[in-house]
């Protein structure tokens, strides 16, 4: 059996469409409504402005380093997303949201920037910054699933951005060490 380039787009997209229904009519609890709405806030870039304020300050010696390889690491990442998102023109859900009613950033889904974004900066000082992986993970991963629980993106926009974002994380955290 073979698979065309068509058919496993056109299979991602049946469960993309289908799952994103059945995401847009659950009215989540309060607690993951209010969640879920700071973290897409947070994706918007003041969290990770404000993370490498603080690590500026107090990061210690390779402070420096670290963020700026997580800057290096967004700023391909937004470089990258922009080209990719303008090459797929890939709609962003239309289904109607039952608690949700942000406005999306820009017309386009695939991928999804926040996740993205996210992904870069935790991977890169997660690097640096052991100690803080699982704050900086639950932080990616709470960005990313809030793009999808608010109707904003398909889970395959937040698995293409989380991807392309950890492999951007990690490789600029190796160059920065080399460097």
């Amino acid at each position: 059996m073979t698979f065309s380039g068509e058919a496993v787009r056109s299979y991602i997209t049946v469960r993309d469409h289908w799952l994103m229904l059945r995401v847009n009519r659950w009215y989540a609890p309060r607690w993951i409504r209010v969640w879920m709405i700071c973290a897409t806030r947070g994706g918007d870039g003041w969290l990770w402005y404000a993370l490498g304020l603080v690590l500026l300050l107090f990061g210690g010696e390779q402070r420096f380093v670290a963020v700026g390889a997580a800057a290096v690491a967004s700023g391909a990442g937004i470089a990258l997303f922009l080209q990719i998102k303008k090459a797929t023109r890939r709609k962003r859900p239309s289904e109607p949201h039952c608690w949700a009613d942000l406005l999306p950033p820009d017309q386009f889904s695939f991928p999804s920037g926040h996740t993205i974004t996210a992904f870069a900066v935790s991977i890169a000082l997660a690097g640096f910054y052991p100690d803080l992986a699982i704050g900086l993970l639950f932080c990616a991963v709470s960005v990313a699933a809030s793009r999808i629980l608010l109707g904003m993106h398909f889970l395959s926009d937040v698995l293409a951005g989380a991807a392309i974002g950890s492999l951007l994380g990690i490789g600029s955290s190796h160059l920065a060490r080399l460097l």
